[in-house]
């Protein structure tokens, strides 16, 4: 950094010039030094948040959502739903295998994950920051290595910067796409200066970026799908495949940064295992004949009916509603406005009525679900009940047209029925609208009558859980007339139609955070609304969602970055992009009485990577079971 000579480092400016053409050029000089900018500074800190401090001081020891005296050893087994063929998580091709981003690579920091978006040293030691957020310098910890031994260097953070930018997934190439220099100081202290964005989130996004080897990858090779074992600096390494059916990973017993505060009580087993299987049911069988350890339960009526085993009756397996602190999101039937069938608006309110919810609550899920009204539910940021402030509508001023008055001032406007299935008032209005879309109702089909051909789409699906919810929503349509078509496709062809928008309608997921930035470019953005691989399934293209994601990301004040993610979401229910489905009031987790966690559970709901084997068990490191099923059930 270079830094202003000032009068008090040099005494001789203030000496009498000689002659008046000396008087002008000292007075010229005392006017440059007074009103030159401050250069910006930051000292060391061990930590950054998004807003406010860090909840953990210098020198602390431990996140205290874990037992930092945990049992270390056994075996984690976990599943999968589908198969996978390469172990290349940070490109678009091919489908990668589970763990490689939370077992494998690592990043030069560690987020907390009791608070909604704070950073410690890992790779880096230490980092330097500005008030402006314009650059931020990363101090590398020395001890760092590859888990081959390799010392990471400011080289491998650099090649890895710009490898991800210039070949890695959109959501890479659009946040480091804003980094307009890099300065090796050394081989350890490396500095990122940022364009004129003034995006406030740039140094976090790229604390948590995942470091590479520059000693093993090329710009080529990094392209490329592969299973061949990777190498990380993390706390496992890849020792089986069994490509498409299984992944081993074990514990590297000369992990560089295990006595990191960051990961103490942490990575407690000695092996983790994901298995693959075709099918849910499988998936459930296998864990209730004890060939699973842990099971994410997002299905009511399995949660509600599957888990009347003696397994459970005997304490073996343990039932836990698992609290959590972070929004719901949004989990939605997702309109493709590419399609030119739903590009109308009319069409897609129409639409969102004929979804009933409190019938197929009632029906299909016993009742256990809550409506999603949000794309920020169950949290501050969410809009709903909340009436726009003076900031948010100052933000949305320039686009008058965007917010709907009713989501202005905060009022639900998602459809309500009396549960019995009969949604005549709901069908009526849909009806009229239909109408005014250019549709008719003849003969009990809704047809376009320029073509004659009837209002019909195809709904895309993976599971057949998915399919439940289809066609239900499906036969309500078909009381309209119109024809909603269910495909069922395997895991590798749907991801595959994912990438490439090649759908009608699908059911998305978008989690969020207490602290959404970044990734809701990714996931909203006109720019990359048609640009393979992103999160964009609705093919939003419109500018005032833009405009409050850049507002979100400057904000400097906790309540500025509220007021802009409220403005956000107003904007994008405005735009009917979705039919809002409903969320788990908290994380339904089934599990194994061999493990345990800990007491706490943070915002951000469990940790597996927290959880340990009892000790009681550790002796036969809890090893499977033969598995019954031949691999054709799978």
């Amino acid at each position: 950094m270079t830094f202003t000579q000032t009068s008090a480092q040099n005494p001789q400016l203030w000496q009498r010039p000689s002659c008046p053409l000396m008087t002008l050029l000292f007075l010229l000089q005392v006017l440059l030094i007074a009103f030159l900018p401050t250069p910006l500074t930051a000292e060391p800190v061990h930590a950054i948040a998004m807003h406010g401090t860090p909840k953990h001081a210098q020198g602390f020891t431990h996140f205290d959502y874990v037992n930092p005296d945990a049992p270390k050893g056994g075996r984690l087994t976990l599943a999968q739903q589908g198969s996978f063929d390469n172990l290349n998580p940070l490109i678009i091709k091919g489908v990668p295998a589970a763990g490689l981003r939370d077992f494998l690579f690592e990043s030069l920091m560690a987020r907390g994950r009791d608070e909604p978006f704070t950073l410690y040293g890992q790779i880096a030691q230490y980092v330097e920051v500005p008030p402006d957020r314009s650059f931020i310098t990363f101090h590398l910890n020395k001890k760092a290595t590859f888990s081959d031994g390799h010392p990471i260097d400011t080289g491998d953070i650099e090649f890895s910067l710009k490898v991800l930018r210039d070949h890695g997934r959109p959501n890479h190439r659009t946040y480091y796409s804003k980094v307009k220099r890099i300065e090796r100081i050394s081989d350890h202290i490396i500095t990122f200066y940022f364009d004129e964005s003034r995006d406030r989130e740039l140094p976090l996004i790229i604390g948590l970026m995942p470091v590479l080897p520059s000693h093993l990858l090329t710009e080529e090779t990094f392209e490329q799908t592969t299973l061949k074992p990777p190498i990380g600096s993390g706390p496992y390494k890849i020792s089986k495949i069994d490509p498409g059916r299984s992944i081993t990973y074990t514990k590297d017993k000369s992990w560089w940064g295990i006595d990191l505060p960051t990961n103490r009580g942490r990575f407690n087993f000695d092996e983790i295992r994901f298995d693959y299987y075709r099918d849910s049911s499988a998936m459930f069988e296998s864990f209730k004949s004890g060939q699973i350890d842990v099971r994410v339960v997002r299905d009511p009526t399995q949660w509600a009916e599957g888990y009347n085993i003696d397994a459970v009756r005997r304490g073996q397996i343990k039932k836990v509603n698992f609290p959590i602190g972070l929004p719901a999101g949004m989990s939605a039937m997702t309109f493709n406005t590419r399609r030119s069938i739903f590009k109308n608006p009319k069409v897609r309110k129409a639409l969102i009525l004929m979804f009933d919810f409190e019938w197929i609550n009632k029906n299909l899920y016993h009742g256990l679900y809550k409506r999603t009204h949000s794309y920020f539910e169950r949290s501050i940021l969410s809009s709903k009940g909340h009436a726009a402030d003076a900031h948010e509508l100052q933000l949305l001023a320039p686009y008058p047209n965007k917010v709907t008055p009713e989501i202005l001032a905060g009022k639900v406007t998602l459809p309500v029925s009396d549960g019995t299935g009969h949604n005549r008032k709901n069908w009526r209005r849909a009806v009229e609208l239909l109408a005014q879309a250019g549709y008719v109702l003849r003969a009990g089909k809704m047809i376009n009558p320029a073509t004659n051909a009837q209002l019909e789409f195809e709904i895309l699906a993976s599971s057949p859980s998915q399919q439940r919810l289809f066609l239900s929503f499906a036969e309500h349509l078909r009381r309209i007339g119109i024809n909603a078509k269910i495909r069922v496709v395997d895991s590798a062809q749907y991801q595959s139609r994912l990438k490439d928008y090649d759908f009608d309608m699908i059911q998305s997921r978008w989690r969020s955070s207490l602290s959404p930035g970044n990734e809701q470019l990714f996931r909203w953005s006109s720019k990359l609304a048609n640009q393979p691989g992103t999160y964009n399934f609705a093919g939003v293209e419109n500018p005032a969602a833009d405009a409050m994601i850049q507002a979100m990301l400057q904000a400097e004040t906790s309540k500025e970055f509220v007021s802009s993610v409220r403005a956000l979401d107003r904007v994008l229910l405005s735009g009917d992009y979705v039919i809002p489905l409903f969320h788990f009031p908290k994380q339904w987790l089934a599990y194994w009485d061999h493990l345990a966690h800990p007491d706490k559970t943070p915002v951000f709901g469990y940790q597996l990577d927290t959880w340990w084997l009892k000790p009681e068990n550790s002796n036969t490191s809890h090893t499977r079971k033969p598995i019954a099923q031949e691999r054709n059930e799978r």
